[in-house]
This record gives structure tokens, sequence and C-alpha cells, in this order.
């Protein structure tokens, strides 16, 4: 993926989605953020999918300069960022649990992936709430 090669200019809808969020790594990167906290580089890499670090930096990136994230200094190590959702990247919290909902039809269910998707059903808003919560928390001053 080249942050520098757009295709938005093909005027599709479904087009500027996937270019913009769409490939495996940014999607990996957002559910880490979103469904279990994690904010600095060593977290995504810490991720069981083990992504590369050429490719997880590239992603960043891509995420950042597409309004999807933002990136500050961690004040509690200056040499390191902390990074977080925009409300773009908020906007994509119910992407993400749908595309949960749809996988679980196809996917083989553990206890961990079954007790997700429970509360997906019984308690979208109160997941919604949790990810702008952590948000919150990340970006107050």
């Amino acid at each position: 993926m080249q942050t520098q090669t757009k295709k938005h200019d093909s005027n599709c809808l479904v087009a500027y989605g996937i270019d913009t969020f769409g490939d495996r790594w940014s999607f990996l990167v957002l559910r880490d953020m979103m469904l279990y906290g994690k904010c600095r580089y060593g977290d995504f890499l810490a991720s069981e999918e083990q992504i590369a670090t050429n490719i997880l930096a590239a992603r960043l990136k891509h995420l950042e300069s597409e309004g999807i994230i933002s990136k500050a200094r961690d004040p509690e190590n200056r040499r390191s960022y902390i990074y977080s959702l925009t409300e773009k990247g908020l906007d994509l919290a119910p992407v993400l649990l749908e595309i949960i909902r749809w996988s679980s039809r196809y996917m083989k269910m553990t206890a961990r992936r079954r007790r997700l998707l429970e509360r997906i059903e019984a308690d979208r808003d109160g997941i919604l709430a949790d990810i702008r919560a952590r948000r919150a928390i990340l970006t107050a001053p």
C-alpha cells in the first residue's frame, strides 16, 4: 500500500472506503485500538497476528494521513508516541462490529469470540460508548 497513490478519484464509494481503511493490517490496527485499547507501537507489535515492523509503520502512517488516527508524543516517554482514533476513526467502529458479526457466521467460534459476539448482540451501544471513552482518556489534556 502506497500512501502517495490514491484511487479516490474513481468516484466510487466502495473504492474510497477500501483505499482508506480496507486492507487487513489497517483493520487489525483499528481493531486493537477499538477493542483492546492498544495505543503504542509496541502494543500493536505484540498482537497475535505478528505484523512486521515495516508494515506496521506504513499502516500507522497511512491511517494518520487519512485522518483516521492521530499521533502525539507519549508524556511518559518522550521518545515514543501514543496513537488515538479521530472522529473519522471512531466512525469506523460500527463497521468493525458488523465485520465481526458477519465473520461469526462463517468462522469457528472460540469461547473468546463467542463472548465478544454476545456482547455485540446484547450491548452494541455500550461497546461503542467504551470505544469513545477510551479515546477520550487518550486525548484528554
